[in-house]
């Protein structure tokens, strides 16, 4: 028992711990899982899975996917796919199709397996992963619409794809005679009806449930979670294969009511999924068999080449004729769909219950599939954000800035940047700023800069830079810790509070201040707040030139500028920083807050 618990705490211990490198590195985590996983099965005996499980492995593999599914379907608004509704219809629908129908061929083809075999590993591998798109998505950076129709079709299309398994299944152990095709459709029937039936009703009334305020809000998260496994298990108690179907459509339907708040439920469903997908794909690779690999050999490459290079690419053409969608991306949705941890649950589940029929066969389903999945992450997270970039629908280059804080401050610097060309957001959680900022024609966002709702709805597309301008110094940090692993050290920039500027030299010489003071060593934000709001000191913008360089410039104003950013004539951006001060060259234009030829500034 304690050999037992031991082992399971490690397995929770390296999940956490892949999941952070990758956070590190910006790669699917997915890659580090599989490999600590084969490392400590496979390779090392360590890790049994079946020992460790038991009877309980695979009712720990469905309830896990549903929620990861659910979690993932409560991310889903209608709105996002204004306009290509028809696209992601036909990715589920026809897409799904013709992925099946080649990858089955291509498999009968190349390792004569018996077609029901083969049919049933093209229904399980034409399901796209959203456990890897996501922060596949979060590399590339591509356009709005071709980053939701990823989410949407990685989301919805596994219970469909996972319902085609189930019905292929039944049809291989009915066998092939008329009795045997009459009874799949009558399956295919009721996983339909009671999918979308169980479903509807259950999203319908527990939101119902929600918007009246029935349930306090600290019991909203565990029982969200002990009703999407009370839904998956009575739909799969009615008719097997229904139960992700239910729970993926009660999580749509949630997701697009009105008036009911899934915050604090997303908060925990995401924590508790990154936990069992940590955990489910350490558990699935310890199982592999390396000697069903090598007798796979190269048969296999082909299987994954006919998947990538002809399946993918025939699905998304066929589902975008007619959409709005330009040809880059539809070349680029051709490239990315990479197989995930649905595609790998399912195939396992499927290989033991053939077996167990006498199906021998069936032992390939597993290496088959995941060859497909280490394919499709390994290949595409390597390449995606290049062709992205190529085709030239990647998001444009970081140039924009993230600004903590709508005050007065906040707001001039905003406006001359968003005059300069740049895009700017400003982020405040004081909704009287908001205001102010929304009417000066600024970009913001109303809430915390480090929260949970944050991080799904900030939209960060095109902001490369932070500059924390609040006048609570403690936000302040705490943004510049949150944004400096995303946008990188050298990005973060935030004012000095007056106090700052008394610390002695020896006490700034042991900070632990991983970020640039913004402006100069003399420059706080009580100092700027006085500038503008009572020395009637303005934002303004000068283009240097060989007559009046940035010496004269310095000359003329003197003490009555503070220099802010300089912008290159190609469209970079420099910040006059304490650390740094910047030499701006003829024909920049150098962005300063000027006083009135009559008042200075009084710093401090």
């Amino acid at each position: 028992m304690i050999d037992k618990v031991f082992i399971l705490a490690a397995v929770v211990f390296v999940g956490i711990l892949c999941q952070w490198f990758a956070w590190r590195v910006k790669l699917p985590a997915i890659l580090f899982l599989l490999f600590a996983g084969i490392i400590a099965g496979p390779f090392t005996g360590w890790l049994n899975s079946d020992a460790l499980f038991g009877d309980l492995l695979f009712p720990f593999i469905s309830l896990s996917v549903a929620v990861i599914l659910f979690e993932g379907s409560l991310t889903l608004r209608f709105h996002e796919i204004a306009g290509l509704e028809r696209v992601v219809r036909r990715m589920i629908s026809f897409g799904v199709l013709v992925t099946w129908l080649i990858t089955a061929a291509a498999t009968r083809l190349v390792l004569d397996l018996p077609w029901g075999l083969a049919l049933l590993f093209g229904a399980i591998t034409s399901v796209t992963g959203p456990t890897v798109i996501v922060p596949m998505l979060r590399t590339v950076k591509p356009t709005a619409a071709v980053s939701h129709i990823l989410r949407w079709e990685g989301i919805v299309i596994d219970p469909i794809g996972a319902t085609l398994a189930v019905l292929v299944y039944e049809f291989i152990l009915a066998g092939s005679s008329g009795h045997a095709l009459s009874h799949t459709l009558l399956a295919f029937a009721r996983i339909v009806g009671i999918g979308l039936l169980l479903g509807s009703l259950a999203g319908y009334l527990y939101g119902s449930i929600l918007r009246r305020h029935w349930l306090p809000e600290f019991l909203h998260s565990v029982a969200t979670l002990g009703l999407v496994i009370f839904v998956f298990a009575v739909s799969s108690s009615i008719q097997h294969g229904t139960g992700l179907l239910a729970v993926t459509v009660m999580g749509i339907w949630l997701a697009n009511m009105r008036d009911v708040s899934l915050e604090e439920i997303l908060d925990f469903k995401e924590s508790l999924s990154v936990l069992l997908i940590s955990v489910l794909f350490i558990v699935l690779s310890a199982r592999l068999d390396f000697h069903r690999f090598f007798h796979l050999g190269w048969h296999v490459v082909f299987i994954f080449l006919s998947i990538q290079l002809l399946s993918r690419p025939l699905s998304v053409m066929i589902s975008a004729l007619g959409s709005k969608l330009s040809w880059p991306e539809r070349h680029l949705l051709s490239w990315i769909g990479p197989r995930g941890i649905v595609a790998a649950a399912i195939s396992a589940l499927f290989a033991i219950k053939l077996q167990a029929a006498g199906y021998s066969e069936a032992e390939l389903l597993v290496p088959l599939t995941f060859s497909v999945i280490i394919g499709t992450v390994v290949l595409q997270s390597a390449t995606a954000r290049f062709i992205a970039k190529w085709l030239g629908v990647a998001e444009p280059d970081p140039r924009g800035f993230l600004i903590i804080g709508a005050n007065l401050v906040a707001r001039a610097i905003g406006r001359a940047l968003q005059q300069a060309g740049f895009r700017v957001l400003l982020v405040d959680s004081n909704w009287e700023m908001i205001g102010k900022a929304k009417m000066e024609g600024l970009e913001t966002y109303y809430g915390e800069p480090v929260s949970q709702h944050a991080d799904r709805n900030l939209d960060l597309v095109g902001i490369g830079k932070l500059l924390a301008l609040s006048p609570r110094g403690p936000l302040n940090t705490l943004s510049c810790m949150h944004y400096r692993m995303e946008l990188g050290p050298k990005a973060i920039f935030a004012i000095q509070a007056a106090a700052d500027m008394e610390m002695s030299k020896e006490r700034k010489a042991v900070s632990h201040r991983k970020w640039r003071v913004l402006f100069g060593p003399e420059v706080s934000f009580s100092s700027l707040t006085k500038a503008l709001a009572h020395d009637g000191w303005k934002v303004r913008s000068t283009t240097l030139s060989q007559t009046f360089d940035f010496a004269a410039y310095q000359l003329q104003y003197g003490q009555g500028a503070i220099p802010l950013f300089a912008v290159t004539p190609k469209g970079r951006i420099e910040v006059f920083t304490a650390e740094e001060q910047l030499s701006p060259q003829p024909g920049w234009t150098v962005i300063a807050l000027v006083a009135d030829p009559d008042r200075s500034l009084v710093v401090g």
